[in-house]
């Protein structure tokens, strides 16, 4: 009867599926045979190679299916599929950022006038959407899908629709970034994916909400944990900020070009209203969903405050959603908007620091497990980078500080204390817990590992930031220098010339976070390929043994 049942739901959703690859492969197929330019017809040709994959791999899996009901109570396949992909995009797009940094150090020897596609302005949008994106989308997933099933006590809903999504949602990934070479972009920050990939990405997301909501509709547990809170959030979230800023209209259904539906000033609030609550909701939220399962989970103890985390929640997902027009000061926008926008990202510190202290003090009486346990401890760090960061934002969005930092490496360095510290810790973090637990290994391949890979990893994050904040002010600073005479101190070309030796820094610091990672991809093959015996944690006991209970 369970066997049954079982392939029913397969084939109902295996059927659904299959319209929506047979639809993106006709509509891809039509797209390359009526291209107006070369580089719409290279983005239809890899969707269609992308959806012919995808039919493959729906009948293959179709092919196993008649094995009968699943081996375990929860849905750990695609959680593991996530941590590949996550590693995957990680170290690609960690070395993608450290070729930038060199070029923008030695630009007459990283600089390739033939290659066109190796230049800064195609590499950099494919380095921040490789980070954020596909590193800390998959991230992302992977924890949500992992987090929700055992907080509900119930596996993931849908059947098949969980693939859909991670397959769906690095497809996605692989179709931005291929644009991107190809000088593909609607040229918005964070926003850049042309108006068919961003089509896409708005059915894989909604998919993404119905499966987390299904997971959340059949628990087994009465209360929701504030994890899923967190996760709710931010899918919720980013698919309002995503559709609304990605509202475009095409100049052709055979090219990639379009128009915003916004205009003027208009537009640049809609882009910064997205572009700051991606931070705030992808960078911010999901991963505070991270802290609140992983670091009292790997530290054995209860999170501190239960009631400040819902206290957390509310005043920060009421707050961030306001505080964009910060981004747009000394701009044609109102003052009073610029004025709004900074009010509320001063407002953002008292929440975003209670959920700090509640995090670290989730260790009180767990202090000493920081000597022994490389992983808690980066866990830890990443929640000290979240409240440097949610610090330092609030203060560079007052007017004053902001007509000097703006436009200028602090910026930079800001985005990265968070970007590396914050959310690469705590997704490295959540990693190393999931391995092996995934695996049913009782630990990881090497400890010592990490350490190398904590310490490797921390020593370039300061060095990238501490060399982005000095350049950062000297530049704001040669930027408003004017002479006894009225005229400007210095030429921009004096200012860019001042910051080599910062650059090299960030380049060297970068490299240094590279390394670490790659470590860190060494040491979770290796545990997950490794021949230690089997160890079954409680909670992931097959489903027989479930149901015999």
């Amino acid at each position: 009867m369970a066997v049954a049942s079982f392939r029913r739901e397969w084939g109902a959703d295996a059927l659904g599926i299959f319209f929506i690859v047979a639809l993106g492969a006709f509509c891809a197929l039509w797209g390359a045979a009526h291209a107006s330019d070369r580089a719409f017809a290279v983005q239809m040709w890899t969707a269609l190679a992308g959806f012919l994959a995808g039919g493959a791999g729906l009948v293959y899996c179709l092919g196993r299916a008649p094995g009968g009901a699943p081996a375990t109570k929860y849905e750990n396949g695609v959680v593991k599929a996530g941590v590949f992909a996550s590693m995957f995009w990680g170290v690609a797009g960690f070395l993608v950022g450290v070729v930038i940094a060199l070029q923008l150090a030695f630009p007459n020897i990283f600089y390739f006038p033939d290659f066109g596609w190796t230049n800064f302005g195609r590499l950099r949008p494919l380095h921040t959407s490789a980070v954020i994106f596909a590193f800390g989308g998959n991230v992302l997933i992977a924890t949500s899908f992992y987090v929700v099933q055992r907080t509900c006590r119930a596996r993931l809903a849908g059947g098949l629709w969980p693939w859909f999504v991670f397959w769906g949602y690095n497809f996605f990934i692989v179709l931005a970034g291929t644009g991107y070479l190809l000088g593909v972009t609607e040229g918005r920050e964070y926003a850049e994916p042309p108006w068919y990939a961003d089509l896409w990405l708005t059915l894989v997301w909604v998919v993404y909400l119905l499966v987390f909501l299904g997971a959340i509709w059949k628990r087994q547990e009465k209360h929701i944990y504030v994890a899923n809170w967190f996760y709710l959030a931010f899918i919720v979230t980013v698919a309002v900020l995503h559709i609304i800023n990605n509202i475009a209209i095409p100049v052709s259904l055979a090219g990639w070009f379009s128009y915003s539906l916004f205009s003027g000033v208009q537009d640049a609030l809609t882009q910064w209203w997205y572009g700051h609550n991606a931070v705030g909701f992808f960078l911010t939220a999901g991963f505070l969903g991270i802290m609140y399962y992983f670091i009292p989970k790997r530290a054995d103890r209860p999170v501190y405050s239960y009631r400040l985390s819902i206290i957390h929640f509310w005043a920060l997902i009421f707050l961030y959603i306001w505080a964009g027009p910060h981004h747009l000061h000394y701009t044609a926008l109102p003052q009073w908007a610029q004025t709004l926008g900074a009010t509320f990202s001063v407002m953002l510190w008292m929440p975003s620091w209670g959920g700090m202290i509640n995090g670290l003090m989730t260790l009180s009486g767990a202090w000493d497990k920081l000597r022994t346990d490389p992983v808690l401890r980066m866990l830890v760090v990443s929640v000290a980078f979240y409240g440097m960061s949610t610090f330092e934002g609030p203060v560079m969005a007052i007017r004053a500080v902001n007509s000097l930092s703006h436009y200028t490496d602090w910026t930079i360095g800001h985005v990265h204390s968070g970007a590396l510290g914050w959310v690469g810790f705590v997704s490295f973090g959540a990693l190393y817990c999931l391995v092996p637990w995934l695996w049913k290994k009782k630990q990881l391949y090497s400890n010592a590992l990490v350490e190398w890979h904590f310490w490797l990893s921390t020593i370039g994050i300061v060095l990238y930031i501490t060399s982005m904040w000095v350049a950062g002010v000297m530049q704001g600073l040669m930027w408003r220098a004017y002479n006894a005479f009225g005229f400007l101190e210095y030429s921009f070309v004096e200012s860019v010339e001042a910051m080599h030796p910062y650059y090299i820094i960030r380049a060297l610091g970068g490299a240094l976070f590279f390394i670490g990672a790659l470590i860190m991809a060494y040491n979770l093959w290796r545990t997950a390929a490794g021949g230690a015996p089997a160890h079954e944690r409680e909670g992931d006991v097959p489903a027989i043994a479930v149901a015999a209970e």
